[in-house]
């Protein structure tokens, strides 16, 4: 890197402006000046390395842009196919769920109602003396009731295993979707960064998404331009100086010695050495110096910007780098993106087969749950009109006890009146043979001696006797039936 050009002693400055001392002392920060060359050659290196980037660069955005098209077009179509599958996950959990407080519901009420047949005594005269049963439970089996319950938990849990599976498998087919969004979203190479801003550097601004190489290698290419006027103005001031050298008293010498060890491509000056001296008037010569006094005060001002443009070059060069990285590591991610996409592409078929598995499972175990709901819904309405039936069965003892007391007063009361009657007949019977059985010859009829007509009560067929239940048991019986208690 050329450092800047040193100002001129003081002495220098009061030195005669036409004297060889000034001159040579033009001469050799011309010369030095001239070391601006390298960083001319190497902005025509950058530009021309811009150029194959920016070849580069349009072919691989050409292909991602393409390959990620299609990739966000597959990715939406994998979308709905979990969007679908989520909706039967949901669905069916929701459908589960209802099943299972349907069937919590069921379960619920039968063991209410067994609950009430457990606390439901059988009246002791109801039992015989040698059976051990006390409540109604004690005469029903809960075997049945048990092994339903098994078999709905069994479907259900199969119900379950199934939902969890088809879980499972949305999780893992959603997992994979967004791995592939996230590559997606950290490929895409932010060139917005790479923006050129009003001030000539590379900011954040909210600009167009296209590639930013083009304006880059334009501003490279001005520049580039720039710096290649400003060394052609550096060497027409050295062939000025070292015209002036020569052209002063004793001055070929130097010219000759000062101009012999340039940087590497610079050719020039050699001409002017080579050429013969030419007589010039004074007053060229005068015009000459002129010239030649006003450059070298803008020597130094050339060269820092020459400095500056090559510190920009190079600036926006590493610009380039980094976005020529992100651009292939852009292509790189999406051929991973790709690849990944392939391969769930292929199994996919497990994907939709999974959710079709869980809905065919599903329909299964519900008609089944459904079904065993169904039979405790039976089980439990019989266990209700059990009970009820046991407090009709009270009711109706207590109806045949009534109905046996109100008999028995009505033969009792029967007895006592032909008992009445039989003693009345009995009497009569007697003073009419007082009377007149003395008279009458015993053949005349064989019954007049006879006793009178006797009858008895009973029941004319075998029946179990009405067993004895308290009044106040058949009360409460009366008031459960009626809805009373």
């Amino acid at each position: 890197m050329v450092s800047p050009i040193p100002s001129p002693p003081p002495e220098a400055e009061l030195a005669d402006p036409s004297s060889l001392e000034t001159l040579v002392s033009h001469l050799v920060a011309s010369k030095r000046s001239l070391s601006s060359i390298e960083h001319v050659l190497r902005a025509n290196e950058i530009v021309t390395s811009t150029r194959v980037h920016l070849k580069a660069s349009v072919i691989i955005s050409s292909r991602t842009s393409f390959l990620r098209a299609g990739i966000n077009t597959q990715l939406r179509t994998l979308g709905y196919v979990h969007k679908h599958n989520r909706a039967i996950e949901l669905e069916g959990a929701e459908e589960y769920r209802e099943a299972l407080r349907t069937l919590d519901d069921a379960d619920g009420r039968l063991k209410g109602t067994l609950n009430r047949l457990r606390t439901t005594m059988v009246e002791a005269s109801l039992r015989p003396e040698s059976d051990s049963r006390e409540s109604l439970l004690d005469f029903v089996d809960e075997g049945g009731v048990d092994e339903l319950l098994v078999k709905a938990q069994e479907s259900a849990n199969a119900a379950q295993k199934a939902h969890a599976k088809l879980v499972e498998t949305n999780l893992a087919f959603h997992t994979e979707l967004q791995e592939i969004a996230n590559v997606l979203r950290s490929s895409q190479v932010p060139k917005n960064e790479y923006l050129l801003g009003n001030e000539g550097r590379y900011s954040d601004v909210n600009g167009s998404s296209t590639s930013p190489l083009p304006d880059i290698l334009q501003s490279m290419e001005d520049r580039a331009k720039s710096m290649a006027d400003n060394l052609e103005s550096l060497v027409k001031h050295f062939d000025l100086c070292v015209t002036a050298v020569k052209h002063t008293e004793g001055g070929g010498d130097t010219a000759q010695k000062l101009t012999h060890d340039l940087p590497a491509g610079m050719n020039v000056g050699e001409e002017v050495l080579g050429a013969p001296s030419e007589l010039i008037s004074e007053q060229e010569r005068q015009e000459m110096l002129d010239i030649l006094a006003k450059d070298a005060d803008q020597v130094e001002e050339v060269v820092m910007e020459i400095h500056d443009h090559i510190g920009e070059l190079e600036a926006q060069f590493d610009t380039v780098g980094t976005y020529m990285s992100h651009l292939e590591q852009e292509s790189s991610n999406l051929a991973t993106a790709f690849k990944r996409l392939d391969s769930l592409g292929s199994r996919l078929h497990a994907f939709v087969a999974q959710s079709q598995v869980f809905v065919m499972r599903w329909d299964d175990e519900k008609a089944k749950i459904s079904e065993r709901m169904e039979e405790l819904e039976s089980l439990g309405d019989f266990y209700i009109g059990y009970v009820s039936a046991y407090d009709n069965l009270l009711v109706e003892i207590g109806r045949r006890q009534f109905m046996e007391q109100q008999m028995e007063k009505v033969v009792q009361d029967a007895m006592r009146k032909l008992d009445t009657l039989y003693e009345e007949d009995r009497a009569k019977r007697e003073a009419f043979r007082d009377d007149y059985g003395d008279f009458l010859p015993m053949d005349i009829w064989p019954g007049l001696t006879d006793p009178p007509l006797q009858f008895e009560t009973r029941p004319i067929n075998e029946v179990e006797k009405v067993p004895e239940i308290s009044k106040s048991v058949i009360q409460r019986a009366i008031r459960r039936v009626e809805g009373k208690a």
